[in-house]
């Protein structure tokens, strides 16, 4: 199963593990604070991706843009408020409004991280290639002037000793849903752990939501190591969510394991 675990050195005796020194922990710890520090400073991680850009298929295209939690334009905020309400009260049901005040305190937290799904009019497009023909960059503007579709909420976290990039929400419309965009935003967010040197990417998943959970099972991800359910199987039971891992050993394996 794979899991968010510490791996530990061998020893140069053969295939026992030893456990870590005092030291080698501290070391450790400082590394991996400083691997999530350089992940969080970085400003837009979807620069190192010009081919996630765009999005084109199933007769429509989408653009994709970068945004912080702490700069989300107020339009924006009420947008990813509503779809959240619209997409996920029926899942928690009697639970939502008491979950509904988290993920507001959460969505503008400043290590709040967001992929925001924009779709423009062609007379949009056409001004921002004119701009880039002329050596202007096209800067990310969160859909102003265009229509938001979706949106993909992600933190660089640390779990049990392995740095993580945690994803929060990965929201769509209906209209959009069933085309291939959920799988390829998904690409596009274990590259970027890859690229973060993250050990793994996370997800909760509510037990209700089985289309969400079956989902994720297609894209590899099992469940953790840390969800209640493999804590503890009683406490597991009255929980009503489980937490999914993908884990990766190195860039070039994430590259390998790109989806078709």
């Amino acid at each position: 199963m794979a899991t968010a675990e510490n791996k530990r050195p061998r020893s140069s005796g053969g295939g026992v593990e030893r456990p870590l020194s005092r030291k080698e922990i501290l070391v450790r710890k400082k590394a991996i604070k400083e691997l999530i520090r350089k992940a969080v400073a970085e400003k837009d991680h979807l620069a190192h991706f010009p081919d996630f850009h765009k999005y084109e298929r199933s007769g429509f295209s989408i653009y994709l843009e970068s945004g912080h939690g702490n700069q989300l334009p107020v339009p924006t905020r009420k947008y990813i408020q509503n779809l959240l309400k619209a997409n996920m009260k029926g899942t928690y049901g009697s639970e939502w409004p008491s979950e509904e005040k988290i993920k507001r305190r959460e969505m503008v937290a400043p290590e709040a991280r967001y992929i925001l799904i924009c779709q423009y009019a062609d007379s949009d497009i056409a001004k921002c290639f004119m701009k880039q023909d002329s050596g202007v960059e096209c800067a990310h503007v969160t859909c102003r002037g265009g229509r938001l579709l979706g949106f993909v909420h992600y933190r660089f976290v640390v779990e049990e000793d392995v740095p993580v990039l945690y994803v929060y929400e990965l929201q769509l419309e209906s209209s959009v849903q069933g085309k291939g965009l959920g799988k390829f935003l998904m690409q596009l967010i274990e590259l970027i752990a890859c690229k973060s040197q993250m050990g793994a990417v996370m997800l909760t998943v509510q037990k209700s939501n089985t289309d969400a959970m079956a989902f994720y099972n297609n894209l590899g991800y099992v469940i953790s190591s840390t969800s209640p359910s493999q804590v503890d199987p009683l406490i597991g039971i009255h929980r009503s969510y489980e937490i999914l891992c993908k884990t990766f050993e190195s860039e070039a394996k994430c590259k390998l394991e790109a989806y078709d």
